[in-house]
């Protein structure tokens, strides 16, 4: 009986901590921090208060945050979509890639001049402090959404950096040192990872598609699961033929963001709650391997906030900046997005990787990205609002909408497609009875408007902002891309809005 008692206990205090963690991020959306600082605050806090509270073993650390980043990536692929990911590609591939790698060798010289650490420490120092997580960017917008390519571009640096920064610390941990061989045997390890992961989420992404669209199953539950176990399976493919299993489940989700699937709009949620869990976990469990001692120590604290400053305000404008110089972006923009390079789970993973391989002065390093990652989700983090008001970055206010309205088909709908119309589209301030004066039959049969939904008559005005409901030919679905979601003339960059499955 008390251990029934005992498993209550638990139960208990595990379902308080995880409401608490769901709540704080309307406390997040008042104090401008994101909500990742906060579960990593307070477990580190807890974990110090509570002494008899044992702190996780590294391998189960480093275990359930792999779990928990293949549900973040997976997802983000899935809210990426192909569509927004071509229109961005470029950019994307280059901060990725070359950022990536720019930031980590410009970070390893910091640290090897300014800190007295050797070539091989300073280049895992820096490579732990290379990869972004603009989903804590996210957290700190709030409903607010970033209008144009901007979004994209920070989405896809996040999913495409952190299984190049994963490879590239792999790599070198492999390698054990700083030498001409070691480097050869770096970039080989580097460019088959990318290379074999990449190609099996391609190819794992379409089979899992057709598996979606011509293997029916019992139950509408069923469905989620089938795609979270098929991620599953591409990583541990993936990994297993030493490709990054990080990477193709990541192209994976990108595979599968726009196309159409039975219960796509099921599936969807389904893993948006999944990451949104999966990040509560890993920075929970992340805050309890924290050592706040450690971080009192001159050595941590001092080169920590010196790297954490130098990487946002000096390395990644300058050198990211050069990455995305190519790229057609307003200026307002462009500055978002490098000052926008915040760091989250995947640097303390990282850092992680080296207690586990029992590096040379891995505490200290540890500790040095811990602070490097407070510094970032606290501080810089707590500027973007301000930054974003001050550059008049284009937004769009993402409303919760709890009630919806729908029907069930047995076969999917062929010419039928959701729109959002934007400012200065063709079809903003139009009737729909003008509509039908376009070649070829145009049926406007939902109209949302302020979150409610308008009775359609041939007189009512489409505005800007407004969600229509269209069906015409397939063939067609281009055309209407350019009609309802052509990008206001302030607004080059922005693409259509993925088809409703």
């Amino acid at each position: 009986m008390n251990d029934v008692k005992s498993f209550a206990i638990l139960v208990l205090v595990l379902a308080v901590v995880g409401l608490l963690a769901v709540l704080s991020n309307r406390l997040s959306e008042r104090v401008h921090l994101p909500a990742p600082a906060l579960f990593l605050a307070g477990a580190a806090v807890t974990e110090k208060v509570i002494s008899v509270l044992p702190a996780p073993p590294e391998r189960l650390v480093e275990r359930v945050v792999t779990v928990a980043l293949l549900c973040i990536l997976f997802d983000g692929g899935l809210h990426l979509g192909w569509r927004r990911f071509r229109s961005a590609a470029a950019p994307i591939t280059a901060i990725g890639i070359a950022g990536t790698f720019l930031t980590a060798g410009a970070a390893a010289v910091l640290c090897h001049f300014a800190f007295g650490l050797n070539w091989y420490l300073s280049l895992l120092l820096g490579t732990a402090v290379s990869p972004t997580d603009p989903a804590v960017v996210f957290s700190v917008l709030g409903r607010r959404e970033i209008a144009g390519r901007s979004g994209a571009i920070l989405e896809g640096e996040s999913g495409a950096n952190d299984p190049v920064g994963i490879a590239l610390m792999a790599s070198l941990i492999t390698a054990g040192g700083v030498s001409g061989s070691g480097f050869l045997h770096v970039a080989g390890e580097f460019v088959l990872q990318m290379g074999v992961g990449g190609a099996i989420g391609v190819i794992g992404g379409r089979a899992l598609l057709w598996f979606m669209r011509r293997v029916p199953l019992p139950a509408e539950g069923l469905y989620p699961l089938r795609t979270l176990a098929s991620a599953f399976v591409l990583y541990g493919v993936a990994t297993l033929a030493l490709g990054s299993g990080f990477l193709a489940v990541f192209v994976a989700g990108i595979i599968l963001g726009d196309a159409r699937a039975p219960f796509k709009r099921e599936i969807e949620r389904f893993h948006s709650a999944l990451a949104s869990l999966a990040e509560i976990v890993a920075f929970v469990i992340l805050g309890l391997t924290v050592d706040l001692d450690q971080l009192g120590h001159a050595d941590v604290w001092i080169p920590g906030l010196v790297l954490g400053a130098t990487v946002a305000f000096v390395i990644r404008p300058v050198l990211v900046g050069l990455c995305l110089w190519p790229t057609k972006l307003k200026r307002n923009e462009r500055t978002f997005i490098l000052f926008s390079g915040l760091k989250g789970a995947v640097p303390i993973l990282l850092a992680s990787y080296l207690l586990a391989a029992g590096i040379e002065q891995g505490q200290r390093l540890y500790g040095i990205v811990v602070v490097v990652v407070a510094f970032s989700v606290v501080f810089q983090a707590g500027l973007v609002p301000t930054v974003a008001r001050l550059l008049k970055l284009p937004f769009r206010t993402v409303e919760v909408e709890p009630w919806a309205l729908g029907v069930r088909l047995a076969d999917e709908p062929e010419g039928v497609d959701r729109f959002t119309i934007c400012p200065g589209s063709p079809a903003d301030g139009r009737t729909v009875e003008q509509l039908a004066d376009l070649p070829g039959e145009v049926w406007v049969s939902f109209v949302i408007r302020d979150r409610e939904l308008l009775q359609v008559r041939p007189g009512t005005e489409l505005r800007a902002g407004d969600d229509v409901m269209v069906q015409t030919e397939p063939e067609r679905y281009q055309e209407l891309v350019a009609m309802f979601e052509s990008p206001a003339p302030t607004d080059s960059g922005a693409s259509g809005s993925p088809r409703p499955d």
